[in-house]
């Protein structure tokens, strides 16, 4: 039986498995990572000026080229909380669709690592948008969820404080991305 039915928005796909010509694809989702670092019983976090107001977040942000996912976590913590962090395992990888009051959307597809803040520096420049850092309990966490950026900020604790690790080499890289497009 030859004849077409809907596909995947809105395309059109051949019964007999021949392709009809289909609209170039562009979507992509936004690679992130983030960091669940903990010391004496605290879990380091940052206050950050939003588009929605201040909002709890775990040091967080975009892989960059040239970075492998390990590299982008070390750096964003760095740079959003001047404690230099060393991960010693993947919590896990989350995907979450947002949905913006403005009609864009985007999806991020999140990497949170956890491990030991190396030193205690502190004391240093943070990233635009960045407040401060806070070393939170996990009550403290819980009773602010209406301030966190997003729902997978308690979603990795609560992996994490159930004793969810990965071994680092679990997400292989084979190769980054070049630097600046080249």
């Amino acid at each position: 039986m030859r004849g077409t039915f809907p596909g995947r928005r809105g395309q059109r796909r051949a019964v007999d498995g021949k392709m009809a010509p289909m609209e170039k694809e562009r979507w992509a989702p936004h690679v992130t990572v983030a960091a669940v670092v903990e010391r004496e019983g605290r879990f380091l976090v940052v206050e950050e000026q939003t588009s929605e107001g201040l909002r709890i977040n775990q040091p967080a942000g975009h892989l960059e080229p040239g970075e492998t996912l390990t590299d982008a976590v070390v750096r964003e913590t760095w740079e959003e909380t001047a404690h230099r962090f060393v991960p010693q395992a993947l919590v896990g990888a989350y995907m979450m669709h947002i949905d913006r009051p403005d009609g864009s959307a985007a999806t991020y597809l999140r990497f949170t690592f956890c491990g030991g803040p190396e030193a205690l520096a502190g004391g240093g420049p943070l990233d635009d948008g960045i407040v401060r850092a806070l070393w939170l309990t996990p009550d403290e966490l819980r009773a602010c969820q209406a301030r966190h950026r997003t729902p997978l900020v308690m979603r990795s604790l609560e992996d994490y404080l159930s004793g969810r690790r990965f071994p680092l080499d679990f997400v292989h890289t084979h190769s980054v991305a070049p630097l600046n497009g080249q």
